[in-house]
């Protein structure tokens, strides 16, 4: 598995399709494995490679706090999609696509091909129902700056039900001394909408002025 070369034109479009359907380089929440891949590319990738740059700007402004994301880095050739699987045959225009997967129609390669595409069976029937699931990114203001930050994430993060997961979270600075609070979330979206969430935090009315989505990436 790997990316290859993230600094080369392949490694970089390798990382860009691999992030056409997900948030992260693991899981749904910025993590070390993140760290690793952000590291190894440099630099922001080009405007065409709209999914890796997406996720690289996303981690750049994470980097103030990089430390504190989840996870134990490891080399970055252990991130990303499997190998892909040997070429096929092509001296014989004539075979069909079965033939041409699976190599020579001998008795090995028959063999093989069966015990794959039961493997196959039996994986696609314990797959279990996909659900569908976002990303979301809070922005969660203070009245003022003697606002106990620190409370009003421990209030954020005592909100519990089911379909919604907490994530990494950092302050960022808003002027006149005043910090915001940023935080991500999962949440499965059959059960938690963002007016939920708006809902329970402005509740905490004491610590908090204002509620906004900063980002919404769907799973």
């Amino acid at each position: 598995m790997g990316f290859g070369d993230l600094k080369s034109q392949a490694g970089l479009q390798a990382l860009n399709t691999y992030l056409a359907d997900r948030s992260y380089v693991e899981g749904y929440v910025p993590s070390q494995a993140d760290n690793v891949v952000y590291d190894a590319v440099g630099k922001a990738p080009a405007a065409s490679l709209a999914h890796a740059l997406r996720w690289y700007n996303q981690m750049t402004s994470w980097q103030g706090q990089k430390d504190s994301l989840p996870g134990v880095k490891k080399p970055v050739t252990s991130y990303g999609p499997a190998g892909a699987p040997a070429a096929a045959n092509d001296d014989d225009d004539d075979d069909d696509d079965d033939d041409d997967l699976f190599g020579s129609d001998d008795e090995d390669a028959k063999a093989l091909r069966e015990r794959r595409l039961a493997e196959y069976a039996a994986k696609k029937a314990k797959k279990p129902a996909l659900i569908a699931k976002s990303n979301i990114i809070l922005d969660v203001k203070p009245w003022e700056d003697t606002t106990d930050m620190k409370e009003m994430e421990r209030l954020v993060r005592g909100i519990e039900a089911d379909g919604l997961l907490w994530g990494a979270s950092k302050l960022v600075p808003v002027g006149y001394g005043i910090n915001k609070l940023q935080i991500s979330c999962v949440v499965e979206d059959d059960k938690i909408s963002t007016d939920f969430l708006e809902e329970e935090i402005t509740g905490f009315e004491d610590h908090v002025q204002s509620v906004d989505i900063a980002a919404f990436n769907k799973i």
